[in-house]
């Protein structure tokens, strides 16, 4: 503890900041709304919101949520990374289902799934009926 009170983790600091810039708010979220353009940083939400959902899908994971096996049916590129890692858009069929569902992704470069694979999902508590992709499995 400092002078000034608890000092934040560089992690802690730079999610702070993660969340700024993809909200608009702050000295660097009205910057980057006003150096982009509406497409751009639509783009840059769209992969800040892919990389809190993965950390989200970490935090129901270690909780002990339970998780439901898909295959693969096609996969995208979208173009964007987060953290050197792309995110994807996936189209999945969970097991015993016949309606497939979209979403989109950040995937480990080093695992980066195939049509016909099999991944877990992990129900939203948010949205009642949906899913958020959990990985394949295997711990990395």
């Amino acid at each position: 503890m400092g002078i000034f009170g608890r000092r934040k983790s560089r992690e802690e600091r730079a999610a702070e900041i993660a969340g700024k810039v993809a909200s608009g708010k702050g000295i660097y979220g009205r910057t980057m709304r006003a150096f982009l353009g509406a497409e751009d940083f639509a783009k840059v939400q769209q992969s800040i919101g892919a990389y809190n959902s993965g950390q989200y899908v970490q935090q129901l994971l270690a909780a002990g949520a339970p998780t439901t096996p898909a295959a693969v049916v096609s996969i995208g590129d979208t173009g964007r990374l987060v953290n050197f890692d792309p995110v994807v858009d996936l189209v999945l069929r969970p097991a015993g289902a016949t309606e497939s569902i979209a979403l989109q992704a950040v995937v480990s470069k080093l695992r980066i799934p195939r049509v016909g694979d099999q991944v877990l999902l992990v129900a939203d508590p948010a949205r009642p009926g949906g899913y958020l992709y959990a990985g394949d499995g295997v711990a990395p």
